[in-house]
């Protein structure tokens, strides 16, 4: 659970957006799955192709991640994250982005990745 102060980025909230989709209260259109992650097609794309993976944690942002998450947990995500853009078949060239507090343009706060490829929308 995160330790960050209120000043730089909030505290976990279990009612954000992404913890519902992992607990199954909110749909998704889900592109991939595994013990690590959850990645599924952004509302709002911002390219051809716009995904959002998740880690099945209770992490803030990527600082929070990056600094509690286990391991084990830090490679399965990265490692899910490679597989995704594999599946979609953009391996080949894609961008990915994070947006971390609210200074960083954060909206969601449970730490996601944005996989984006071909033209900007």
């Amino acid at each position: 659970m995160s330790t960050n102060s209120a000043a730089m980025t909030p505290a976990y909230d279990r009612n954000n957006i992404f913890a519902k989709i992992l607990r199954g209260e909110a749909p998704c259109a889900k592109v991939y799955e595994d013990e690590y992650a959850l990645a599924f097609k952004d509302i709002y794309p911002k390219a051809k192709v716009h995904v959002l993976a998740i880690p099945k944690g209770e992490y803030v942002s990527l600082t929070d991640f990056s600094q509690s998450a286990p391991p084990d947990m830090i490679s399965g995500f990265w490692r899910a994250v490679t597989r995704v853009a594999e599946q979609l078949g953009v391996a080949g060239g894609y961008r990915i982005g994070s947006n971390v507090g609210p200074g960083g343009g954060q909206v969601v706060f449970h730490f996601h990745v944005h996989i984006l490829s071909g033209p900007r929308q």
